[in-house]
């Protein structure tokens, strides 16, 4: 039974662990399909684009992206696009991670606010609300105006306004798990404390924030996601000196003479995701772990 026990988690682990790889032959495989049956100048419907061209200027081959990565960035130089694309996503990530801890930190305050004042909850939440709906392509140039208003220093650290941005997408869906955590505490195990003469805070680190860990974990993997866009946002908004945002757009103006060299820039983008992601599910099985199982 014990060797039959273990085998399970192990064969659990391996198909995990195969079918990402997986997952990038059958993207690659739907992609090559496409530019081999696909119209080459694209297909609209009542003057819409519908379909994406074919030709190789708009869709590069897969190979043609992967060999790019080896090579050169500036012709007669000998650094590899890839060390340049690896520099601009560990400078991506940073900043990520410190608006995604940022972002975090104040969604979860927010959360205990408005959980323990109902008055500042009926307050914030429409502003809250609100605040979400304003396009994020306007906020990095109009954050970084007002920084050069406030301080002329500030004007030149753009990586500041990228921090903002990306605090200013992750904290909603924390607050609005953690909320929602705080106060799906059960009424009983609050009464249980109340009778017991515990403080707020007893309850709160006891009682309220366990409870409300299973809404927390999801909330944080769309910060996490979030914290992300508005960096990258924030980079290609603003031209951030450093970045994989600044690549996608220096990249983006050569895309017309050397196509793959796009991609290597959206290969680091898409390189940051995953990183972000795979951070935030190890804090998601840290806080989950010491949870019981739900009996199914």
């Amino acid at each position: 039974m014990a060797d039959a026990s273990g085998a399970h988690p192990r064969r659990s682990r391996l198909r995990r662990a195969l079918m990402f790889p997986l997952a990038f032959v059958l993207v690659a495989s739907l992609w090559e399909f496409y530019k081999a049956i696909g119209p080459a100048k694209g297909g609209s419907i009542l003057g819409i684009r519908v379909l994406p061209r074919t030709d190789d200027q708009s869709m590069s081959h897969v190979w043609d992206m992967w060999s790019r990565l080896w090579q050169p960035e500036v012709r007669g130089n000998s650094t590899r696009i890839i060390s340049v694309v690896a520099q601009a996503t560990f400078y991506s990530l940073r900043v990520s991670l410190l608006a995604f801890v940022l972002g975090s930190a104040l969604g979860i305050g927010l959360a205990v606010l408005m959980a323990r004042f109902r008055i500042a909850e009926r307050a914030l939440m429409p502003h809250l609300v609100i605040s979400q709906t304003v396009p994020i392509i306007v906020l990095a140039p109009l954050i970084a105006a007002l920084m050069a208003f406030a301080s002329r220093d500030l004007a030149s650290k753009t990586w500041i306004a990228a921090v903002i941005l990306g605090v200013f997408l992750s904290f909603f869906p924390v607050a609005l798990g953690t909320l929602r955590g705080l106060q799906a505490t059960p009424p009983a195990a609050l009464e249980l404390m109340d009778s017991l003469a515990s403080p707020w805070w007893k309850t709160l680190t006891k009682l309220r924030f366990p409870a409300a860990v299973p809404y927390l974990a999801p909330a944080l993997r769309l910060a996490g996601a979030a914290a992300v866009v508005g960096v990258v946002v924030a980079e290609i908004s603003l031209g951030v000196r450093s970045g994989v945002g600044r690549l996608i757009l220096s990249y983006g103006q050569e895309a017309s003479t050397d196509p793959p060299k796009l991609y290597a820039a959206v290969f680091g983008a898409a390189a940051l995701g995953l990183i972000m992601a795979s951070l935030v599910v190890a804090v998601d099985r840290t806080l989950m772990r010491n949870r019981p199982q739900e009996n199914s």
